[in-house]
């Protein structure tokens, strides 16, 4: 290998929305790339400190993505411990995916920034690809979406956005020490945003509002790990209650262009057939 090869950006959480995104443009800019996950080389596991160090080995920066979600309780110690593990090897660059009213979150966003690393922050809203690459897929495909969450308005971030502003952020220069809070530029109800997918779609998808004790319920079918199901509850019992019904410049301010609107995405997304029966 010669001088002039880069070392790599180690992205964790690399098979994820957010991850897989920023590898493609990485990759596409000729810049190398390590995945950072539990099937990746060298392998990487949140649950297993020992996995941490042989995966930043040799890399310039790293992109941190927490699996199952920054809200978890005691994601802060990890993010924490991560960080000070990272700076020890040497690795200062890092930056942190994270999510807008949740309390773990911001703490998390506390540890990084006392590991004495050169952090960037993103904190991001509900991302719109949630509604093609995530839960909400199936019954968005069955025709009805039955969500605890009333009449809240929620400013929807394409992923592809997050993903052009980490790119920014790892390769170039005057984001050090800067929080971006990334938003889409309208706030949407979970209603609206259900039925401008049916619009794109041409199919009529009802949304329905429900308990959070019928929602329970709902997730408890799913047979999902305890910890999405705890997540999920937790999202939209607490975090969906109108503090992030805000707008922010952050995508502006790294990028210097308007975020991608939930209309866009939905038009392009329905074009998969994704949503279709």
């Amino acid at each position: 290998m010669n001088n002039t090869t880069p070392n790599p950006i180690l992205i964790l959480g690399g098979t994820g929305k957010t991850g897989r995104r920023l590898a493609e443009r990485l990759t596409a800019q000729g810049l190398p790339v390590r995945i950072g996950s539990r099937s990746g080389t060298p392998r990487f596991d949140w649950e297993v400190p020992a996995t941490w160090g042989l995966a930043m080995q040799g890399v310039s920066a790293v992109y941190i993505s927490y699996y199952p979600d920054l809200a978890v309780p005691g994601a802060a110690e990890v993010i924490g411990a991560f960080a000070r593990l990272a700076v020890q090897n040497g690795i200062n660059r890092l930056v942190l995916l994270s999510g807008r009213g949740e309390v773990e979150a911001q703490r998390s966003e506390e540890m990084l920034k006392a590991s004495g690393a050169d952090w960037t922050i993103l904190r991001c809203a509900w991302f719109s690809q949630n509604f093609s690459e995530g839960f909400l897929v199936e019954s968005l495909a069955e025709g009805e979406v039955a969500l605890p969450v009333g009449n809240v308005g929620e400013p929807f971030i394409d992923a592809d956005d997050i993903a052009d502003v980490a790119i920014a952020v790892l390769t170039e220069p005057g984001h050090v020490g800067q929080l971006y809070e990334l938003t889409g530029p309208r706030l949407l109800s979970f209603a609206d945003a259900v039925a401008e997918i049916g619009k794109a779609a041409g199919r009529d998808i009802r949304f329905v509002r429900i308990s959070h004790d019928e929602f329970t319920a709902a997730v408890a079918a799913h047979d999902l790990p305890p910890e999405f199901a705890w997540l999920l509850n937790e999202l939209f019992t607490e975090v969906l209650d109108g503090r992030n019904e805000t707008l922010t410049d952050g995508v502006q301010r790294v990028l210097g262009r308007q975020p991608r609107d939930f209309s866009t995405y939905a038009t392009e997304t329905a074009a998969s057939r994704i949503w279709s029966n």
